[in-house]
């Protein structure tokens, strides 16, 4: 039997002003290898209105979202800490999550500007339906989607990690292949 021999790991080497090693462009570039798939977490922003029930959709894309439990039924979403989804996490438990496929580049590209003037407008020429249970878009087209109740926000960092329980899920009956994030870009199985 053949045994191989693998070169030593690099010392790691500690750097000025970063006591763990590690700069923020090194770790940056070390996550950016993990393929992950990109999903879009939308919420309802409901305003009070002394003539009837108002609000304002609200979107944004993500790649750090995963399947935590199956009993019960957890997902977890990394929001950056102050930003107006964590925000709005923090005052309203539903949200919902549409797992984009290869074709929907476009709404992921559009979810992810920073700068936007409304988010109405993000949402506009994008086919969508209102979820029956958080009351927030769920994107037509998508692999799948799912409703949540908020269970647990942790911080962590600069992030919140915000833990859902699933309300509601669905997988429409076309298919496709996902949409995933890999070095900095959008990426197609395949």
């Amino acid at each position: 039997m053949k045994t191989s021999t693998l070169p030593p790991l690099p010392s790691p080497r500690p750097l000025d002003g970063h006591p763990e090693g590690v700069t923020d462009d090194e770790f940056r570039a070390a996550m950016s290898r993990l393929a992950a798939g990109v999903v879009l977490l939308t919420a309802h922003e409901a305003q009070p209105d002394p003539e009837g029930p108002r609000g304002e959709d609200i979107g944004m894309t993500a790649t750090a979202f995963l399947s935590v439990s199956l009993d019960p039924p957890l997902v977890l979403v990394s929001l950056r800490e102050g930003s107006r989804m964590d925000d709005l996490l923090a005052e309203q438990p539903l949200w919902a999550v549409s797992v984009l496929s290869e074709s929907q580049r476009h709404i992921a590209g559009r979810f992810a500007m920073k700068g936007r003037v409304s988010d109405r407008l993000l949402f506009e020429d994008i086919p969508w339906v209102r979820g029956e249970v958080s009351g927030a878009p769920l994107i037509g087209g998508a692999l799948s989607t799912v409703e949540c109740r908020t269970e647990q926000r942790v911080v962590a960092g600069d992030h919140t990690l915000v833990v859902g329980r699933v309300l509601s899920a669905s997988v429409p009956s076309e298919g496709g292949g996902p949409l995933t994030y890999f070095k900095g870009r959008y990426r197609q199985l395949g």
